[in-house]
């Protein structure tokens, strides 16, 4: 009595199947462009950070000063493959994996 009768309404065609193409591509835009900022805020700079540790781990000579990331500091007395030997006091020496050095220090600053 109070209530209409509701009829069914069939969807009007689609003007051109492109609207369609459009709709899907213009959703995905957002997610694109948050990994397109992604890349260039994380992971470029983290590639560049490996890239430079790579080079200054292949770079290491004897006789270098180097801080370990344990907090260790020392001069490095045998390089090898995978290792290095650091004397970190008068005949104290470690060995390390050559990935554990942070940073190669100017000469002179261990003593």
């Amino acid at each position: 009595m109070f209530i209409s009768s509701a009829f069914a309404q069939t969807a009007p065609a689609a003007a051109a199947s492109g609207t369609n193409m459009q709709d899907s591509l213009m959703g995905m835009l957002p997610l694109v462009l948050m990994f397109v900022v992604l890349y260039f805020v994380m992971i470029r700079p983290q590639m560049k950070k490996q890239k430079e540790h790579r080079t200054m781990i292949e770079a290491l000579a004897k006789g270098d000063e180097i801080a370990t990331a344990g907090g260790l500091l020392g001069k490095v007395t045998k390089l090898g493959e995978s290792h290095l030997s650091l004397e970190i006091a008068n005949g104290v020496e470690v060995q390390l994996q050559r990935s554990a050095v942070v940073q190669v220090l100017p000469k002179g600053s261990v003593k």
